[in-house]
């Protein structure tokens, strides 16, 4: 059988058919149709939305390409085969340990993400207090106390785990409440959890009293600082008043940290640091009695992509301390003009007190998501967040560029919904507000599922 040669470049409507195409499709006609695609997505690089890309400047993000492509097809699964990964990694693993106040005794790994960082360290505190003294869970499973706000890949760790987590409710000011952490533990508890800072208003827990808790009860304290980890330190550098949060703290057994947000790598990039080797243990998985060979992993996955690796390794070799401080403080002083220019629009209320870029604000007589909508409508990509309602920002470098237009747009929709109040129960205001309210939350996790089942149908 003779097989064609491809030469033809296929419509764009051919490349949406959902099946194999016979022939291999032309190079050009494939790339055009990436880049055609990939316009429809929101306005990251003009600053229009406010998470899931981290910008310095085009030429960092080249760094991170170039970096990222020359290990494009390596696998960090064996370090025997590709020991410059393990350099890299261990390399990355070090310096994060320092910036954090990690002694001699330091450890961690890399991951994809935030998310995997946490399934980590709930797997090795679970699996460290089985091999402890196994008979505590004989009437139920172990059980990690969180704040209400902490971030839901916990919960996410608790359903894969068998861990229970359980949610401690905040103060008036976002934090936890550590009396009522306290009135939490039982016998079944095995670690803690604060966040560093946490991701709906910004604010930093009080991760040193919840230190004494977790020593005076011999329990694991995790901090949560994929957003605030590779940024507290510098702000602090910079004469912030940063609460002590890291290993500096006596209590403080092990931190995820995000290199792909603050640390301005590329995705997908996380740390899992932990005080100490014999911790760091419980993390890695080992199977003897495969007739394949030996079976041993560090983290979740097994193949693991070496772009990621480098172009963390590339991003804060080329930024160095000075870099990170320079972006530290432009972000800090990007926040105060947002900050500032937000509680200057009548309605509007900054929620907690945050201390770097991250935060949330709410109107106390105008339905927020309504001015959510009216943002949308001019081109913003806005994050709505519930109890309480409110929006929220996470500030990075490339918008410094943007604030004078964000405010002057946010004031306007302020206006415009103060003008047509019933805009709240219109379009997604309605929806979002609906959601929010329903008290029977099951109702709410099913439509969002119905919601992820037809989005995600060819």
């Amino acid at each position: 059988m003779t097989i064609p040669a491809n030469s033809a470049t296929l419509s764009a409507s051919s490349l949406r058919t959902g099946r194999l195409p016979e022939q291999g499709l032309d190079r050009d006609a494939i790339l055009a149709e990436l880049h055609a695609l990939r316009e429809k997505d929101v306005r990251w690089h003009d600053g229009r939305t406010f998470s899931l890309v981290y910008h310095v400047s085009d030429d960092h993000t080249e760094l991170l390409r170039q970096a990222h492509a020359v290990f494009f097809s390596e696998n960090a699964l064996n370090p025997g085969a590709f020991g410059s990964l393990r350099q890299l990694e261990t390399q990355v693993i070090a310096m994060a340990c320092d910036l954090l106040g990690g002694g001699p005794d330091a450890v961690g790994s890399m991951t994809s993400g935030g998310t995997e960082s946490i399934l980590m360290a709930v797997k090795t505190y679970r699996d460290r207090a089985r091999a402890r003294s196994p008979e505590r869970f004989i009437d139920g499973p172990p059980e990690i106390i969180t704040p209400t706000t902490v971030h839901p890949a916990f919960d996410k760790a608790g359903h894969y785990l068998g861990v229970k987590i359980l949610h401690v409710p905040v103060g008036p000011d976002f934090r936890v409440d550590v009396a009522a952490v306290q009135a939490a533990i039982t016998p079944r508890t095995i670690a803690l959890v604060g966040s560093a800072p946490a991701y709906p208003q910004g604010v930093v827990e009080p991760i040193e009293a919840l230190s004494d808790l977790a020593l005076a009860h011999g329990l694991g304290l995790h901090v949560d600082a994929c957003v605030g980890g590779f940024f507290l330190p510098f702000a602090r550098e910079l004469g912030h008043p940063i609460p002590p949060f890291d290993f500096r703290v006596p209590g403080v057994t092990s931190i995820s940290a995000d290199l792909h947000k603050y640390g301005f790598a590329a995705k997908g990039a996380s740390t899992i640091l932990y005080r100490d080797g014999d911790l760091r243990r419980f993390q890695f998985f080992v199977y003897t009695d495969w007739p394949g060979g030996i079976m041993a992993s560090t983290t979740m996955a097994g193949t693991r992509p070496g772009g990621p690796i480098a172009a963390a390794w590339a991003a804060m070799m080329s930024l160095g301390r000075s870099g990170y401080l320079r972006n530290a403080d432009l972000v800090m002083r990007t926040t105060a003009r947002f900050l500032a220019g937000i509680r200057a629009i009548p309605g509007l209320r900054v929620l907690g007190e945050p201390a770097i870029g991250v935060f949330a604000f709410t109107a106390d007589e105008l339905e927020i998501f309504a001015i959510a909508d009216a943002m949308e409508t001019r081109g913003w990509h806005i994050d709505r967040q519930q109890r309480p309602d409110c929006i929220h920002l996470m500030i990075n470098p490339n918008h410094a560029a943007i604030v004078d237009e964000y405010l002057r747009d946010l004031a306007d929709s302020v206006a415009f919904v103060r003008a047509h109040p019933e805009l709240g129960s219109q379009g997604q205001a309605a929806m979002y507000g609906l959601l929010a309210r329903l008290p029977e939350r099951g109702q709410v996790a099913e439509l969002v599922l119905q919601h992820f089942d037809g989005i995600y149908r060819p």
